[in-house]
């Protein structure tokens, strides 16, 4: 299991509702197993979006909104958006 610090190094510009510490809380509260695995999947998709953006295969626009969507609920994922 990846410790907070590695889980919260990310690039935090692109987030609009970026909060460090509500992120902090989040790990150390009720639902802090739950925030840990969001944090993990963002990776993942992170990881998805950048594989996507490489592709040739498909239309630049579909390719543009595709990887966007999956950099946006990677964002809303790190923000807390989806805790209870």
């Amino acid at each position: 299991m990846q410790r907070p610090d590695e889980l919260l190094d990310f690039d935090t510009e692109e987030l609009e509702d970026w909060d460090e510490e509500r992120a902090r809380a989040a790990l150390d509260g009720e639902h802090g197993t739950l925030y840990r695995n969001h944090l993990e999947i963002a990776l993942h998709l992170d990881q998805w979006a950048q594989a996507e953006s490489r592709r040739t295969d498909t239309d630049a626009r579909y390719k543009a909104g595709y990887t966007q969507a999956l950099r946006d609920t990677a964002a809303f994922l790190r923000q807390t958006y989806y805790l209870p």
